[in-house]
């Protein structure tokens, strides 16, 4: 995804910072990473109290395979279908992940 197409994804909150890692982007607002991109897939960021809205979603929980070769879930999962052709429905996730992303401290 380009730039333009993911600042405008999270035009709700403000402006976003992108910035290039793993081979993907963190994007940040206010100095806190809240998403990735990822083999242009962006992924929203969850924790305990929001990780069970995204599931229930039907949103994945992304995740590597680490040097055990076990799973490593990571706090990040993907974008629930219905909000990716409702700009209002995108905008309450969007805002879910900064959440997270505040209570991360």
């Amino acid at each position: 995804m380009d730039r333009d197409g993911i600042e405008e994804m999270f035009q709700t909150l403000g402006p976003v910072t992108i910035k290039r890692m793993f081979g993907g982007k963190g994007i940040y607002h206010e100095g806190r990473i809240l998403a990735l991109e990822v083999q242009g897939e962006i992924l929203l960021k969850a924790d305990d109290e929001s990780a069970p809205d995204f599931s229930a979603a039907g949103s994945r929980q992304w995740y590597y395979d680490g040097k055990s070769g076990k799973p490593v879930k990571m706090p990040y999962w993907s974008i629930p279908d219905e909000a990716l052709d409702d700009p209002d429905v995108m905008a309450i996730w969007v805002r879910r992940a900064y959440e997270a992303a505040l209570r991360a401290r």
